[in-house]
């Protein structure tokens, strides 16, 4: 039988004068034992260290710690092939990537891990800032695992890579990352700038912004909600938007609504105090509809347990996609937006069991699938499958500033500063990405399928009671 080795020597169990272990020593000794066991405890998963001994960063990403090694990747990763299909059988090139510097507002360079930027232009308020922030923060959380590359960024609202302009087979399309595309633009869509916060309008960044609305959401349960469709926003950016504002209640009609004229200039003055998102979580039913383009607003409507809305878009961002309606959210006819939004408030209050489980449906899909850790995957996965058609090898411009986190930081004030030590990442992260399901058009056609049926399904309950 073997015997176990001593992590003492015998010396240092005693005193210098006697054969017998002083009182201090003991103690020291018990000490060391009853850590060295609790460290044995902590390390098997019997017990949860402290948070300050695990520090602020690893106490933030403790739900991380459970995902298994093996996790498939969200449905809404799947499109990460298909924004890149144009590119996939010629590959990209030096000047490709050259060709969208016309609009972008700086360039990224990833090389050995670290993050380099050329800046071209400024950005709408700190659009720029943010979303070079969150490339970095992604650099922290997956150190060393970075592919080296190169890729554009514009930070504009609208897609500008018409797909008519490159349909031929000669066409070399520019490769241009942003925040939203729609069926007409070959724009690679990319998450937007306000996960990491939002400075200007005093929204979190989203790992808090998540944490808020869940506690919302468990203040008023669903069916003691106030039974109408509810929207707040700045109806000035796009027309549609104004058109919204006719559905609104009045003593002369009822379209079941309750929508506000959001003024942010006024909302500054007064410390954002009518603005929180986590108190906006009061009514069965949220209306999302789009701006000048896609809004920052989805994921903060989508996330409430309310029964979103959705008002048919025109453009896409990288989450939705994942999404169907009847499932996740309720169409919306953007042709005839009053009468569509009386019939989805009626059905969903004779429907009351059936409104509830598509707001609570949306609403996980948000929490479990765009949580933090998942945004840095698809961020990850979207640059590694990128990185794979380059046909050169990236280099650093001699105007390339690489960026740190204390000097952008540093240089940083107000909540733009405190917003990015919020979100910046303490600690690596621990396991793997989840893992790509591979390139499978079957899949996307029969998710576009069962899509299409349900919002013929809801088209033809609109037309049945137009009919009566």
């Amino acid at each position: 039988m073997k015997t176990r080795p001593q992590i003492f020597s015998s010396r240092s169990w005693r005193s210098s004068d006697n054969n017998h272990p002083t009182f201090r020593t003991t103690m020291v000794l018990i000490f060391s034992f009853f850590l060295l066991l609790l460290g044995l405890f902590v390390r098997i998963g019997w017990v949860k260290s402290p948070i300050y001994w695990r520090g602020k960063g690893m106490a933030e990403h403790r739900s991380n710690l459970y995902r298994p090694s093996n996790a498939t990747c969200p449905p809404h990763f799947r499109w990460i092939h298909e924004d890149l299909r144009p590119w996939r059988n010629k590959g990209i090139t030096k000047k490709m990537v050259e060709g969208a510097r016309k609009t972008a507002n700086f360039k990224v360079i990833i090389v050995d891990g670290r993050v380099y930027v050329e800046k071209y232009k400024d950005s709408i308020q700190t659009r720029d800032l943010f979303t070079m922030w969150g490339i970095l923060q992604l650099a922290r959380w997956y150190p060393g695992k970075l592919p080296d590359l190169e890729l554009m960024f514009d930070c504009g609202d609208r897609p500008v890579v018409r797909s008519k302009d490159f349909s031929g087979p000669l066409a070399d399309p520019p490769p241009l990352f942003r925040y939203c595309s729609d069926d007409s633009n070959l724009d690679i869509v990319f998450p937007d700038w306000s996960f990491w916060g939002w400075g200007e309008i005093n929204i979190k960044p989203w790992r808090k912004v998540l944490e808020d609305i869940k506690e919302g959401n468990k203040r008023t349960k669903w069916k003691e909600r106030v039974p109408f469709a509810y929207w707040k926003g700045n109806p000035h950016v796009d027309p549609s938007r104004r058109d919204l504002l006719k559905c609104n209640l009045t003593q002369h009609q009822n379209w079941d609504t309750l929508l506000y004229s959001q003024d942010w200039d006024k909302e500054s003055k007064e410390g954002y105090k009518q603005s929180n998102l986590e108190d906006q979580c009061t009514h069965r039913y949220k209306i999302y509809i789009e701006g000048w383009a896609w809004s920052v607003s989805e994921k903060y409507i989508m996330s409430c347990d309310s029964m979103t809305l959705y008002v048919k878009p025109r453009f896409f961002d990288f989450f939705i996609r994942g999404m169907l309606p009847l499932q996740h959210f309720w169409p919306i006819n953007d042709r005839s937006k009053c009468s569509s939004l009386k019939f989805a408030v009626e059905w969903g209050n004779n429907h009351t069991s059936q409104a509830q489980a598509i707001g609570e449906d949306g609403s996980k899909y948000l929490h479990e699938n765009l949580k933090m850790e998942l945004v840095y995957d698809y961020m990850f996965h979207l640059l590694n499958e990128y990185s794979k058609l380059l046909k050169f090898r990236p280099s650093i411009p001699a105007g390339a500033v690489e960026l740190r986190p204390e000097k952008m930081i540093g240089a940083a004030k107000g909540l733009h500063k405190k917003f990015m030590e919020d979100s910046l990442e303490k600690s690596r992260n621990e396991f793997e990405p989840c893992n790509l399901a591979p390139n499978d058009p079957t899949v996307l056609r029969e998710f576009q399928y069962k899509k299409l049926n349900a919002l013929k399904r809801v088209e033809n309950w609109e037309n049945e009671r137009k009919g009566n």
